[in-house]
């Protein structure tokens, strides 16, 4: 059950006379518990609807079109709390926060209806064989996994949960009922290398053609790691190894199937100091939200942006801020613009990541403090434009609770979102206003 907290005026749930404050019980027999049983068993041309008002328990029958919406508001998004996560893993990037920030950035999420909704990866280990039954029998798919391991014992050591050995047994469930899977390999270095990491992608390519995709990605270590367990970096020539065992086992995997299926994070190759692939490689770029194929995506994009673009009016003064990962990528971008437009001038300045720690070298995770600190004294031209990813999702702040108007009071220039691709960096770079 569920409580409305809106009715949407002129809806049919209004004209049906459901009211705020209801509690929403069933919808054509079926309990309703959340926002995937709400969605999923709404999606009928006539909708009878089982609700609580006061100690009375109503009824009311809608017609609608199939997936039509009646009009419906809750709480929250998921219509439920959100299921925090039960592991201790040894990676965990959130114990690696230092204190003081803001409290969503503690928490840790660990729900598979977030992985249908807004693609997170789930570990399993909350989900029970009902909610794998339920799963199945509303042919949500993809589902999102982070793996790290199939070896069940060594995956009860790294996650630190007794039963993260055990629920691995539901990736044969999910294949066989032929759901879409993508996974995720978060690598420690000494632990699910080697030859584990070898087992794990051997076991997971088993699961064609469900396991449609898998990212090997770096653990990210930060310097706020006191009294939590011992993991170092990978070297130069280790994440080299890497890359060469997962394209190794990729290509075989591409002869049988026809997809690579596994992908080293682009991490690994800037720590390897090697080239990134060609867009080719990547086919459909099924991993970017695991910085799978980003570097080569952004630049092919930037690359045709600037094919199609024209000149800005005037003079146009800019600089960039990026990370140290992104920074070589940003700067060939921004050499290709300044040779095709003589009245563009573009700053890049490369920002160290002191907040995390120097190791962490990608602009999501730059702060608004370490951008202060390191341009307050620097040329910034007309505007100082950021990516995207440095700001939470939907909000204007950075992981240290600066927001971006704060930061722009403080430089005395405009800082302005370069957008999430090639494309859209471009158009901020020569001032296309949408």
């Amino acid at each position: 059950m569920v409580k409305i907290t809106d009715v949407f005026a002129s809806s049919k749930a209004k004209k049906a006379g459901l009211q705020a404050g209801d509690i929403l019980l069933s919808i054509n027999g079926n309990e309703i518990n959340d926002v995937l049983d709400y969605r999923f068993y709404l999606a009928e041309r006539s909708v009878t609807l089982i609700f609580r008002r006061g100690d009375e328990d109503l009824s009311v029958t809608i017609k609608k079109g199939e997936y039509d919406d009646i009009g419906l508001d809750f709480e929250t998004p998921l219509m439920d709390e959100k299921q925090t996560c039960k592991n201790k893993c040894i990676f965990c990037f959130i114990d690696q926060n230092p204190e003081g920030m803001r409290a969503p950035i503690y928490f840790k999420d660990d729900d598979s209806r977030l992985s249908f909704i807004h693609g997170n990866y789930v570990t399993l280990t909350n989900m029970s064989d009902k909610d794998v039954d339920r799963i199945i029998k509303m042919r949500m798919s993809p589902i999102n996994i982070s793996v790290h391991t199939t070896n069940p014992e060594l995956r009860v050591k790294m996650m630190k949960n007794k039963h993260s050995g055990d629920v691995l047994r539901y990736l044969r469930r999910f294949a066989d009922a032929g759901l879409k899977m993508c996974g995720q390999i978060v690598l420690c270095k000494g632990i699910n290398d080697g030859e584990e990491l070898l087992r794990t992608m051997h076991d997971l390519a088993s699961y064609y053609p469900s396991m449609s995709s898998v990212a090997i990605v770096p653990a990210g270590l930060t310097k706020y790691r006191d009294k939590l367990f011992p993991l170092t970096d990978f070297s130069s020539e280790e994440a080299a190894a890497v890359i060469d065992m997962v394209d190794d086992f990729a290509a075989k995997v591409k002869a049988s199937y026809g997809i690579r299926m596994f992908y080293c994070a682009d991490e690994l190759y800037l720590k390897a100091g090697r080239e990134i692939p060609d867009e080719e490689y990547y086919e459909d770029y099924s991993q970017l939200e695991n910085g799978v194929g980003m570097i080569r995506s952004l630049c092919d994009e930037a690359r045709r942006a600037i094919d199609m673009s024209d000149a800005p009016d005037g003079v146009r003064r800019v600089s960039i801020a990026t990370g140290h990962a992104a920074y070589p990528t940003i700067s060939a971008i921004a050499d290709e613009l300044k040779a095709k437009y003589s009245n563009l001038q573009i700053n890049i300045y490369k920002i160290t990541n002191k907040f995390f720690g120097e190791s962490i070298t990608v602009s999501g995770l730059l702060t608004g403090i370490d951008l202060y600190e390191q341009l307050k004294d620097k040329e910034l031209s007309d505007e100082l434009l950021i990516p995207s990813n440095m700001l939470r999702a939907e909000e204007d702040d950075f992981l240290c609770g600066m927001t971006r108007l704060e930061l722009s009071e403080r430089l005395g220039v405009p800082v302005i979102k370069a957008g999430h691709d090639g494309y859209e960096l471009v158009d901020a770079i020569l001032g296309v206003k949408y």
